[in-house]
């Protein structure tokens, strides 16, 4: 037994070093089944209907905003930053190595729309904005245990976005559906705001709440309780103006007071109960009927109240409906709106030309998100640098004169970090082990680092324990440590001898951009003379530096 022992165990350790060298060498040059889109995939959106005519106006409004401020405008960024800028945007992460260097085969002038229409092909994208629209359309909050299924909302959402939905149908499906929760992953919109005081009912308050801040970017339930005496809200324009009432918001909700949960085998249905309400400075109870807020005319007279409702909502001409699509869309693009905050855009007042733009262009074309997309990062204000030779102040960002400097959300910390520690693409081809790893440490590292809930556009510093769980935590730890099979640093120490191609690789695999020479040669220096788990040790450490780089957590 002993005797074969001794000879199983360094079969196995050479099995396992080959392996390990298999993985590094098929990712260094080049994985052969990563997914390369063709010419005329890349090239048709771009060629699209008005899609270069339209563009080309959007960047003179840019032009038009930063010659308002004083007319200075940072140069191009180089592609290894719109490429992270990009990834991070559409998949929560930075890039892997493998698709660093499938990116750096590519025409320099093609790599951008290359890198664009890849990801958007990519399952990982449909699962990533699938997850953030969602704390838009049903929160945060884990919602009733028994009526509500987040996971099957979120894999439909994402479902429809793969599908290349259009995005009207998409909200359409949410406000109107009826069924199962479980059978109708759509109606969960619903069935979130359910709750034993609702009775088997959904909650038109705030389900009117949630329709007026994702999908209008109107905070109509500031009208809950009272008239706007501030004189926030204008439901007409500004010749015309119609000042908020409480009656506007309880017209809303109104359309949502017959949905219930009549019957658990047949889920959710419409009874039409009327909705009554007892308005500030009244007595007794008003039977309130639905109405909307503004654009009447374009509300269908005939049909079920939620039915009704979304087509209004989603009507092509409902420019509230495709503004409030283009802010937050924009937002996930830049971290940041371009009208804040995100679900606010005033209907009276000027917005930025460029949010029309898109908004027109976004509902003349299917309200379709992709081509939306494309659009943006197509614009010069994605394609700027975050840096400038002059002094970059607020109002340069506001205007979009540099890209603006964010710091990464609590998911796209996690999501570069687990991706920075592997050579592969962290995707649907990964391993099952390896996706169920990565999802329970990610979860783990999220409620330790803290979450922005809904309000995740919101600004805010970075905070002493998160910088600790960065520096100490066991999450890094364990990413940096000596693992042969499970983590990048040793793989590229055992497999890549040269220190300088070594240093190179890393700062594509984290940063996913060229080191400087300073930055060659000082980590360089460090790793020299280093064989063995002295030399991956040592690798470790300079991944945990970059890592704890304010360069890594910010966006720019």
């Amino acid at each position: 037994m002993n005797r074969k022992r001794r000879i199983l165990q360094p079969l196995l350790m050479l099995s396992v070093v080959l392996v390990g060298a298999g993985v590094v060498v098929a990712t260094l040059n080049g994985r052969p089944d990563i997914r390369r889109p063709k010419d005329k995939e890349i090239e048709e959106p771009y060629r699209a209907s008005n899609f270069q005519l339209n563009l080309a106006i959007a960047n003179k409004h840019l032009l038009a905003m930063a010659d308002a401020v004083d007319g200075q405008r940072a140069p191009q960024a180089d592609n290894h930053a719109i490429a992270r800028r990009l990834s991070l945007a559409l998949v929560g992460s930075g890039l892997s190595l493998e698709e660093m260097r499938a990116f750096s085969e590519v025409a320099e002038d093609r790599q951008i729309q290359w890198l664009t229409t890849y990801l958007l092909e990519d399952r990982r994208w449909s699962d990533y904005f699938a997850e953030r629209l969602s704390r838009a359309f049903v929160g945060t909050n884990d919602g009733p245990f028994l009526l509500f299924r987040r996971r099957k909302f979120n894999a439909w959402l994402s479902e429809q976005l793969r599908d290349d939905v259009s995005y009207n149908v998409i909200v359409r499906e949410m406000l109107s559906a009826e069924g199962l929760w479980t059978d109708k992953p759509e109606v969960n919109f619903v069935t979130a705001t359910m709750d034993e005081a609702n009775e088997g009912r959904g909650d038109p308050i705030r389900l009117a709440g949630r329709t007026s801040r994702a999908f209008l970017a109107q905070r109509i339930d500031c009208l809950q309780c009272h008239d706007d005496f501030l004189g926030d809200l204008n439901f007409g324009s500004a010749e015309s103006p119609v000042d908020g009432r409480q009656e506007h918001f309880h017209s809303l909700a109104a359309f949502y007071s017959g949905t219930a949960l009549a019957n658990p085998f047949r889920g959710i249905c419409e009874d039409k109960q009327t909705y009554d309400f007892e308005y500030l400075g009244e007595s007794e109870m008003t039977r309130v009927e639905p109405a909307v807020p503004f654009a009447p005319e374009l509300l269908p007279s005939e049909g079920k109240p939620r039915v009704r409702l979304a087509a209004w909502v989603t009507h092509p001409d409902n420019r509230a409906f495709a503004r409030a699509t283009v802010n937050r869309i924009w937002a996930l693009m830049f971290s940041r709106p371009l009208v804040a905050p995100v679900d606010n855009i005033p209907l009276d007042e000027s917005v930025p030309p460029i949010m029309d733009l898109l908004a027109a262009d976004f509902a003349a074309h299917g309200f379709d998100l992709k081509r939306l997309i494309r659009m943006i990062v197509e614009t010069d204000a994605f394609r700027r640098d975050s840096r400038a030779d002059f002094e970059v102040t607020e109002d340069h960002e506001l205007a979009w004169s540099v890209f603006p400097v964010t710091q990464l959300r609590p998911e796209q910390v996690s999501g570069s970090l687990f991706q920075a520690c592997s050579l592969s693409a962290m995707d649907s081809t990964s391993p099952i082990l390896t996706r169920l790893k990565v999802f329970g440490d990610g979860q783990d590292f999220l409620r330790n680092f803290g979450d922005r809930g809904e309000d995740e556009f919101e600004s805010s510093a970075v905070t002493i324990p998160q910088r600790l769980l960065l520096m100490n935590g066991n999450l890094v730890s364990e990413r940096t440590k000596v693992d042969l099979i499970g983590n990048a640093s040793t793989r590229i120490a055992q497999m890549v001898q040269d220190d300088q191609q070594a240093v190179e690789l890393t700062f594509l695999s984290v940063l996913n951009r060229s080191p400087s020479l300073v930055e060659v040669e000082a980590f360089s220096k460090y790793l020299h003379g280093k064989s063995g788990d002295d030399r991956s040790r040592a690798m470790g450490d300079v991944y945990w530096a970059i890592i704890n780089s304010t360069e890594f957590s910010w966006n720019h």
